[in-house]
């Protein structure tokens, strides 16, 4: 059995955590994680920006909305003003809109650090800190943790500096993906970093985020790492089931493996499409919200490139079935669908403000346009 992971009041048994992801952790996508871990686990709601939440942006609240089975609630938002932050967060706390809140600096997509944003963040010590130190003093009782990456490159690396400002500042967790902004979502994590970032803040729950394809991945990086607990995120794409995978091996039980039939994955692909053709309010709109997890779910399957295509292109909850009926639904799970998944590029270079790097300690510059509505980490 593992130890569980202890966020502020909130005991999440075992220590595992889905990662916000844009575009797919959203209220459908978590409760067929939830479902499938027995409600066992933390399930991120996708990144809200905090000047969006502030002005009530109508996506923004639809966003924010949980089921009534899901507890905690967890929110996760990315700023680059402290004020504007800390504004967020007090409007969370007071409306009772979550019970947990999660800082993103870990997103390194070009349009967030050209800003200042994202993983570019944590490099302005100065900035990061009073950033965190509006969030806990505006969240009350709320706990306020944090995700971030190494740092910008392998020259400009944050995470220990990071990490020591969020204990002082009194963040309740962290959680490190093993990579640079540098490196996207490319190479191999490295875990040694988070084993690194345990031992610099033992004095609060450190969470590894980067490369957990199975659940016997996150066994190994809580045995090699001394982590408290597991982030995963590209690794359940089209793979809710890897939840239910997760529990049993922190359970002690590695054999309970989920090897679903082509069938099983089929009645799963409707299930995820009506969800969010319910959640969004429209049938047609949730099956072309779908169609990015197409590939992600029949990824190893003998599935012809044409009936991909076509099942890419449904719009209807018929059509979808229909379609998928026409296959060999007999197919057991396929030898090389354990793997990686979702986006794997890397060596990017790092766009940043103009002079970003010359000062870690000034924090001019960063405006409000820095907040756009995008993810990642």
């Amino acid at each position: 059995m593992s130890t569980p992971l202890q966020i502020g009041p909130h005991t999440v048994r075992p220590p595992v955590v889905l990662a916000p992801m844009a575009g797919i952790t959203n209220a459908p996508f978590r409760t067929l994680c939830r479902e499938f871990s027995g409600g066992k686990g933390l399930f991120v709601s996708e990144m809200i920006t905090t000047r969006a939440l502030v002005e009530r942006n109508e996506k923004t609240m639809q966003l924010i909305h949980f089921d009534e089975t899901e507890r905690p609630r967890s929110i996760q938002l990315y700023g680059v003003d402290p004020a504007t932050v800390g504004k967020a967060v007090r409007m969370i706390a007071e409306e009772d809109l979550a019970d947990h809140i999660d800082l993103n600096f870990g997103c390194p997509v070009p349009k967030v650090t050209r800003k200042g944003g994202g993983s570019a963040l944590p490099y302005k010590r100065n900035l990061l800190r009073g950033i965190l130190r509006e969030a806990v003093s505006g969240a009350g009782d709320l706990p306020v943790t944090m995700k971030m990456r190494k740092g910008i490159d392998d020259d400009h690396i944050t995470f220990l500096d990071a990490g020591r400002i969020a204990v002082e500042e009194g963040v309740t967790a962290i959680a490190l993906h093993g990579r640079t902004a540098a490196q996207h979502y490319g190479g191999t994590a490295d875990w040694d970093a988070i084993a690194r970032l345990k031992e610099h803040v033992p004095e609060i729950p450190v969470l590894g985020n980067g490369d957990i394809w199975s659940a016997e991945d996150a066994l190994r990086m809580v045995r090699e790492t001394g982590c408290d607990g597991v982030v995963v995120g590209r690794g359940c794409l089209g793979r809710p089931w890897l939840f239910a995978d997760l529990v049993a091996a922190f359970e002690g039980r590695t054999q309970d493996v989920a090897r679903p039939a082509l069938r099983e994955v089929a009645d799963v692909m409707v299930r995820h499409a009506t969800l969010l053709g319910e959640w969004i309010g429209d049938e047609a709109r949730g099956v072309i919200d779908f169609r990015k997890h197409v590939a992600w779910y029949l990824k190893g399957f003998a599935v012809g490139s044409e009936m991909r295509k076509r099942l890419a292109i449904t719009s209807s909850l018929e059509a979808l079935r229909s379609g998928l009926d026409e296959l060999d639904l007999d197919q057991p799970w396929p030898a090389g669908a354990d793997g990686p998944r979702g986006r794997t590029s890397g060596n990017n270079r790092v766009v940043l403000p103009d002079g970003w790097l010359k000062d870690p300690y000034d924090c001019a510059g960063v405006g409000e346009d820095a907040e756009l509505d995008t993810s990642g980490g």
